[in-house]
């Protein structure tokens, strides 16, 4: 199949997905196309399989926001007249769904026919989808797709809920190459984070207030209290100069680490013992994953797509969003006995292997076709 990919060109779990995603699809014969403003972060590969067009935006004065969706219509009737592109997998409703429609319709009247498979990721829905403004715009571009996905049970009860949905929602669950998660790292490596007394424990995440940061200071400084432990922060976002301040303020500063941005997170999460994510909401929690395939226990807050990922007594503990009291019960019951630890991490990894890329890619192929076949019905 010839497969036009859209999405968000950056860290965020959707594009990091999408672009993971379209390097499977390569790999396994399929010709890809990459639509988007930029270079995706993860998008290392271009070769015979893999294709990235930029889409620019013209800048006129007329125009006091660029018209981005405008632009992507017509960069996707351009490449799918030019490479003969059989379907389009947008990763959100807005505005790359949206957009997709208009490029359809001006194909159509080409006597062009490419249908659209929609993925909705989480923010799309429950923050700027739910918004009054866009919902007629989601709601739409959701129900003129061909095919519609969610990455988890809960975004797609949260989308049922929220808007007047038509078409079938498939859940296709996020995934992970854990054979990238095979690590081979030194143990006299740990000793540059943290003394081999010390439990490291991580958070990742893009540090907004949705993540609750908050509490994952506290947490650990409960933690620390009970047992020697260091804390890796990896991440930029607004929330990370107030959990700086706090740090100072509680005496901890010099027990947490920032990492901001970091390309080694595969190494972090290696010689990691428990990872945090207190989140208020989370549509899947792909970082309690890449966790998890790395035989990392997870301690997360009860929402959102997570209990799907990290399962109560197996692989962690879920709490009550903001209950940093049970968190912290939990966190020192898996931290305290080496045996338990060591069980946690092994099935942390066993769980993860559930969402393997090889298990889950099918599916989107099997989508495709399902998708191609019922169009060439009409």
């Amino acid at each position: 199949m010839k497969i036009g990919i859209v999405c968000y060109p950056t860290f965020g779990g959707s594009g990091v997905v999408a672009t993971e995603l379209g390097l499977e699809l390569s790999k396994r014969g399929h010709e890809i196309h990459f639509i988007t403003y930029s270079q995706p972060v993860r998008l290392e590969l271009l070769g015979n399989n893999v294709h990235y067009h930029e889409v620019n935006v013209p800048e006129y004065p007329l125009f006091h926001y660029q018209p981005y969706e405008l632009a992507l219509s017509s960069k996707l009737v351009d490449m799918v007249k030019l490479h003969k592109i059989e379907i389009l997998h947008v990763h959100y409703a807005i505005p790359h769904a949206y957009a997709a429609y208009m490029a359809k319709k001006m194909l159509q009247e080409e006597g062009i026919y490419v249908p659209i498979v929609t993925t909705l990721h989480g923010t799309d829905i429950t923050l700027v989808g739910s918004h009054p403004f866009y919902k007629p715009a989601v709601t739409f571009s959701i129900n003129k797709s061909d095919a519609v996905t969610a990455v988890s049970q809960s975004l797609k009860d949260d989308t049922l809920r929220l808007f007047d949905i038509k078409n079938k929602i498939h859940v296709v669950s996020n995934f992970i190459d854990l054979d990238k998660y095979n690590h081979s790292f030194k143990n006299c490596q740990r000793v540059m984070m943290a003394k081999e007394n010390e439990k490291i424990i991580t958070h990742i995440s893009n540090l907004r207030p949705v993540k609750r940061t908050k509490d994952v200071i506290k947490v650990f400084y409960n933690i620390q209290k009970e047992i020697p432990a260091k804390l890796m922060l990896v991440g930029e976002g607004p929330e990370r100069q107030h959990m700086e301040d706090t740090c100072q303020k509680l005496g901890i500063l010099d027990k947490v680490i920032f990492f901001g941005k970091s390309n080694e997170i595969d190494k972090i999460l290696s010689f990691s013992d428990l990872f945090l994510l207190p989140s208020e909401s989370e549509s899947f929690g792909l970082a309690a994953l890449e966790a998890m395939a790395s035989g990392v226990p997870v301690i997360s807050s009860n929402t959102g797509g997570i209990p799907e990922v990290n399962i109560q007594g197996v692989s962690g503990f879920l709490s009550n969003v903001g209950d940093v009291d049970d968190m912290t019960k939990n966190a020192l019951y898996i931290l305290g006995d080496e045996d338990r630890l060591k069980t946690f991490k092994e099935n942390a990894r066993n769980e993860a292997l559930n969402f393997d890329l090889h298990k889950i890619v099918p599916q989107y192929e099997a989508i495709y076709e399902d998708t191609l076949s019922k169009c060439l019905v009409l």
